[in-house]
């Protein structure tokens, strides 16, 4: 960043625990910073050419991961196998536990907001099963623009390295005459209180 680059940040870690540290420095060498981020990605892509003051909120998706849909009371008999199992994306162990808890969407609500320098009441998150839709963006005018793809990683690196042009990539093409129909729901608080955790953490501000 001190040498005015262009960086394709493949972690959420630094901009969660020093995000007001990374972003003033990039500003202050003139470098930029390009989320690599699936959630992140969708939400700088769906911006492009958008003014920032006309964005009312902005919405990242999870998938739910592995426990979305089990009974509360089975939750604390879970297995480090049951929890390491994703629905729909290929990843490390660790992301994909935290995915379980949703912990690692909490960080990227921190994310979000450390990156696009948005409010905390305006980011949200939806439990999306499908993993089509990485994330929304809803303007002052009532539109809510979405960005789909594949859950592949591809997409997002991809679009990172070739940044600022388009460069085909070998990854799915989604027929959504097949998929048929997308669905989306609130995520229980009580199954996932890492989501409440970084509204605390936000609410404390600077690096907490």
């Amino acid at each position: 960043l001190r040498h005015g680059a262009t960086l394709a940040l493949a972690n959420k870690e630094s901009l969660v625990t020093a995000g007001p540290l990374l972003m003033a420095e990039a500003a202050r060498h003139g470098a930029r910073i390009l989320p690599v981020d699936s959630e992140h990605s969708a939400v700088f892509q769906a911006l492009v050419g958008e003014d920032m003051a006309a964005v009312e909120r902005v919405i990242i998706t999870a998938s739910g991961g592995a426990f979305r849909d089990w009974p509360m009371e089975r939750l604390a008999h879970a297995t480090v196998a049951e929890a390491s199992s994703h629905p729909n994306w290929a990843m490390g162990q660790r992301i994909t536990i935290d995915s379980a808890s949703m912990f690692n969407k909490a960080l990227e609500v921190i994310e979000t907001k450390e990156y696009f320098g948005i409010a905390p009441e305006r980011i949200e998150v939806l439990v999306h099963p499908e993993s089509l839709v990485h994330a929304l963006v809803g303007f002052c005018d009532g539109a809510l623009m979405a960005h789909l793809g594949a859950p592949d990683m591809r997409h997002a690196i991809g679009y990172a390295l070739n940044w600022p042009e388009r460069a085909e990539l070998p990854v799915a093409r989604l027929d959504l005459a097949q998929i048929g129909a997308l669905s989306f729901r609130a995520p229980d608080p009580g199954r996932y209180p890492a989501l409440r955790l970084a509204r605390e953490v936000m609410a404390m501000g600077g690096t907490a």
